[in-house]
């Protein structure tokens, strides 16, 4: 088998697909790599380091020539793939639900898309879950980048001039990003609350040493939908989460805020009236701006001022840490495709459980149930 891999063209985009780590694992399973000249420039990778390695280096046409496997990180323009083999994997980003074009062109092309975003949260997958390894760095950058637009010291420091107060972080959404936000706040001495719509999360929350900010007088809402995520809460419990917010959230000095609905645009949890509660030179960060934001009047990639509070948010955090993101996403790739790979047949033949959750199309169709039910 060939595999290759593109440098990436979305814009804002630094991480690569492959790492020379990675490029010799897959050489072992006795395939051909192929490497575009300076796709991991930006990710702190050479293209003497992916030769090396034993990969091929060239241009984008030569790089997917007859290639059986395309890897990426952004799903590549169905324009770029016309030297690869009919009916070629390409495994990366899709974000199916926000481009339904792009899964209607690589069906028109004949292509097998596998979205990664799609890879189902159950343990023997964990190993495969870009979106968790890349949230995971993602809550990371979120706190550090706040830290320095904050611009005042986050542990109590007592020195003879007097004390310096810990910086009061409340975390909203505990999934793995928010996990990470609350545990970087707290290596770095800041006093941490967090809440979730799910109780579960209250235990782990208390584990990594925050306060938990959780509504109690609204009975049997627990907000868990199907693999581990948030789902839509009612008006009631909206209504009490929004009274309890209000208060925790005007003493606090940074705000990180993480919640996503796969599928669908992020919810609204800070309003204009909120933001104007909070302390003048606080900072709220959005993780979640890129699909609408959780933030009312956050943008990406810029910083807003609204009523002395600073809001900001990327519209790509981790592409911010692109060469542990690449490390991590590229490791994903491997032990994806590495678990089904198939020595007699010398390819990956995927199953049911996992491949008919990634898969989006295939012999010219959109395949995927979860595709066929938004439609």
């Amino acid at each position: 088998m060939r595999i290759a891999v593109l440098k990436e063209r979305a814009s804002g985009e630094a991480r690569v697909a492959a790492t020379p780590e990675t490029v010799k694992k897959f050489i072992a399973l006795g395939n051909e790599f192929a490497i575009e000249s300076g796709a991991g420039t930006t990710a702190s990778i050479s293209d003497e380091a992916y030769a090396e390695a034993g990969a091929s280096i060239g241009s984008a046409a030569d790089t997917l020539k007859q290639a059986d496997i395309i890897l990426g990180v952004q799903a590549p323009d169905v324009a770029l793939l016309g030297d690869a083999k009919p009916g070629a994997m390409v495994a990366a980003l899709f974000d199916p639900f926000g481009k339904a074009d792009v899964v209607d062109a690589y069906a028109k092309a004949g292509l097998e898309a596998l979205s990664m975003e799609f890879m189902p949260r159950i343990t023997r997958a964990q190993s495969m879950d870009v979106l968790s390894s890349q949230s995971n760095l993602a809550g990371y950058k979120a706190v550090i980048s706040a830290a320095e637009t904050y611009g005042r010291a986050f542990p109590m420091m007592m020195t003879a001039a007097g004390t310096v107060q810990p910086a009061r972080i409340f975390v909203m959404g505990v999934g793995v990003a928010g996990l990470q936000a609350i545990a970087t706040a707290r290596r770095m001495g800041a006093q941490v609350s967090a809440t979730d719509v799910r109780s579960a999360t209250k235990e782990q929350i208390q584990s990594l040493g925050a306060k938990p900010i959780f509504v109690e007088e609204v009975e049997g809402i627990e907000g868990e939908g199907s693999g581990g995520y948030a789902t839509e809460m009612s008006d009631e419990y909206k209504a009490a989460q929004a009274k309890l917010v209000s208060e925790h959230i005007a003493k606090q000095d940074i705000v990180i805020t993480t919640a996503l609905i796969p599928g669908r645009a992020a919810p609204q949890l800070i309003s204009d009236e909120q933001i104007a509660s909070m302390k003048q030179g606080s900072v709220i960060f959005d993780l979640a701006v890129s699909q609408g934001g959780n933030v009312a009047g956050s943008v990406p990639d810029q910083i807003v001022e609204k009523h002395g509070v600073k809001i900001m948010g990327y519209s790509n955090t981790p592409a911010h840490l692109a060469a542990d993101a690449s490390a991590l996403f590229s490791r994903n790739h491997f032990n994806f495709l590495s678990a089904f790979w198939d020595k007699d047949a010398g390819k990956p033949v995927l199953d049911e459980e996992i491949g008919d959750a990634v898969r989006l199309t295939q012999g010219g169709a959109i395949v995927n149930e979860r595709l066929k039910g938004a439609n």
